[in-house]
């Protein structure tokens, strides 16, 4: 019999926590492992002792009474377990079969799942996240949009209410592994765990699956529905369609369906932030005299913009409040218009004309080709 207190046995004080006193267990088991130690009576002796003592201390119920009466009343109350009767009644299957945990822990296996994970049917899992892109124009995504999407998607199967099984029938646990879907033997002094072949690792079986989803609960369909693009939206932005994912299998929740929103370029207009900026075109005397021209927006509004007595070209005319909406805002960019002049590549004589009479009034020698002017009319009149 180990007469030796436990607490002395696995070197910790009679206030040591749950984890201080697997911690000391954990390293003499290591130490006195007897495939560290062959051939060492000792060592198994050292190994028994210390497991004597972490089965006791590590059970409430167990340390409480042996606290209660002490270590030598305690082992003469014969409470039923073999570790209360001393090491000599311990094997080593007994010690891998209870703390096998602490053992898959130490050596990298897991040898104590099969007593510690047990399942009577399948696990509820939540189904898979879907992406799927949108393609809009820019000025689909300055006034918003409805669009349809369409894609497959695993649904849950209304046959058999995601369960898997045909009326009447249920999900049995496994007869070869009890539901822990592993099997376990032993090599020298090591446990090992395989996947039990009957249940496929699951711990559980279906003898009548349903005919609809063959047992898996759901089953692949197309669907279609609309979606609204709000105003505002940005290339690349991804909408989250909540639950529209994959189904869960075994009655899990939804995954959620993303859409990624890719925006067309347009041939008059671009985005710049939330601004919306396009260009206008105007003739020399436009620029020169002011004007007032009439300009359309890209959700076809018409807007009446004063062009500036001299405008230079390149000039930002700006209309406040005309661009795109703001993103959970009720406030909106700017539509900025950029000028541009007009160079006509035919005249008529009169036009030449007025042009050669503008030139020699601001004492533009057009014959000079040297002058930057003279480049400008030149252009006109060719």
């Amino acid at each position: 019999m180990n007469t030796k207190d436990y607490y002395q046995t696995l070197g910790v004080s009679k206030s040591a926590s749950k984890e201080q006193i697997k911690a000391a267990y954990r390293k003499l088991a290591l130490k006195y492992h007897p495939d560290r130690n062959p051939d060492n009576k000792d060592a198994e002796e050292r190994f028994k002792e210390a497991a004597q003592a972490y089965e006791v201390l590590s059970d409430d119920k167990k340390r409480q009474q042996y606290d209660q009466f002490g270590h030598a009343n305690y082992n003469n109350m014969g409470s039923g377990s073999s570790s209360t009767h001393g090491t000599h009644n311990m094997n080593m299957d007994d010690i891998f079969s209870a703390f096998g945990d602490i053992f898959g822990d130490m050596f990298g296996g897991s040898t104590h799942s099969a007593h510690k994970h047990t399942r009577s049917g399948p696990i509820a899992k939540r189904g898979h996240d879907l992406y799927k892109e949108i393609i809009i124009t820019l000025k689909e995504s300055f006034i918003g949009v409805k669009k349809e999407v369409s894609y497959h998607h695993f649904a849950p199967c209304t046959t058999c209410n995601s369960k898997g099984t045909q009326k009447g029938t249920s999900i049995q646990t496994c007869a070869k592994c009890n539901g822990s879907g592993q099997q376990q033997f032993r090599q020298g002094f090591f446990m090992y765990a395989q996947a039990c072949s009957p249940c496929s690792g699951q711990g559980y079986t279906i003898p009548s699956p349903c005919k609809d989803c063959e047992g898996q609960s759901r089953k692949q369909i197309f669907d279609k529905f609309s979606v609204t693009i709000p105003q505002g939206i940005f290339d690349t932005a991804e909408l989250r369609i909540a639950s529209k994912g994959d189904a869960g299998v075994y009655g899990g929740s939804s995954g959620d369906l993303f859409l990624k929103i890719l925006v067309l370029e347009d041939k008059k207009f671009k985005r710049v932030g939330d601004d919306l900026v396009c260009s206008v075109m105007l003739n020399y005397p436009q620029l020169v005299l002011g004007s007032q021209v009439e300009i359309e927006n890209i959700d076809n509004t018409k807007h009446i913009i004063k062009i500036p007595k001299g405008c230079a070209i390149g000039e930002r005319i700006i209309l406040a409040g005309k661009g795109f909406q703001k993103l959970r805002s009720k406030t909106h960019g700017n539509l900025v218009i950029i000028t541009k002049c007009h160079i006509p590549k035919k005249l008529s004589a009169e036009g030449k004309q007025a042009l050669q009479n503008y030139s020699q009034y601001i004492g533009t020698d057009i014959e000079n080709e040297s002058s930057t002017i003279t480049g400008f009319f030149k252009k006109f009149l060719g």
